[in-house]
């Protein structure tokens, strides 16, 4: 498997950024990583040895990158609007720099990227796919939260107006954007959650999520497996390997 590693200093987040990229050809896939976690997590924890056939195969490749969650929405010792502005920088990273990495790697200035994350990372997933749709062609979400009004966050209900627009259950009830929607209806929309153990508050935001997306006519496979799939990678890893190989049989 070829795998790159590479690192430059982000003017958005004045620091320095690392990510790893796996594989020689095929559609993108920007993979974020789970909460506080780093770029090389995806590898250390078997995903890339476990979907290896698609990536040896020429199907997707991988760019997996670091997170500043703990710069962020983990920072508990600073303001929301601070862990907002923090995320937004990070916004920026991924947007600005990130994404033009890929198309430059692609040599192709309008390729879209599919997403994909587990758990912290299906956030992330779903948050930069709904913020920026022109820029991603869809996403695999597997395990997420999706509101910022959570006990994990330490954000309260009543600071929401400070996280409005990073918090997804929050600001897409009440997107109805025709050109958004058009973007959304052309992508390729897959979240999942297991419902066993330490996955009740993903199930309820994928729930909620779901009912979003069919309330607003948008095609997205949502599966919900079951009461035995755990919040854990081996499901994870077997959630991966069904729906890859179901994009590219």
């Amino acid at each position: 498997m070829n795998i790159e590693y590479h690192k430059w200093w982000s003017p958005y987040l004045q620091r320095d950024m690392e990510l790893k990229i796996y594989g020689h050809g095929g559609i993108p896939y920007l993979v974020f990583p789970c909460s506080r976690g780093r770029f090389h997590d995806y590898e250390d924890f078997g995903m890339v040895h476990e979907i290896s056939y698609f990536i040896d195969t020429g199907k997707i490749k991988l760019f997996t990158v670091d997170s500043v969650d703990g710069e962020s929405w983990y920072n508990f010792s600073i303001l929301p609007g601070d862990r907002n502005r923090r995320h937004e920088q990070y916004d920026q990273y991924i947007s600005d720099e990130v994404v033009p990495f890929i198309r430059q790697h692609y040599n192709q200035e309008d390729v879209r990227i599919m997403l994909t994350g587990c758990s912290m990372g299906a956030f992330h997933t779903i948050n930069f796919f709904l913020k920026h749709p022109e820029l991603f062609c869809g996403t695999i979400a597997l395990s997420g939260l999706y509101r910022l009004d959570r006990i994990e966050f330490g954000l309260p209900a009543h600071d929401i107006p400070h996280v409005f627009f990073n918090s997804p259950l929050t600001y897409f009830k009440d997107l109805n954007e025709p050109a958004l929607l058009e973007w959304y209806m052309r992508s390729t929309i897959i979240i999942c959650t297991g419902q066993g153990a330490w996955e009740e508050e993903t199930l309820q935001d994928t729930r909620a999520l779901h009912h979003l997306f069919m309330q607003k006519s948008i095609p997205a496979w949502v599966d919900y497996w079951g009461h035995d799939v755990n919040h854990d990678w081996p499901w994870w890893s077997k959630q991966m390997r069904y729906f890859l190989g179901h994009l590219y049989p």
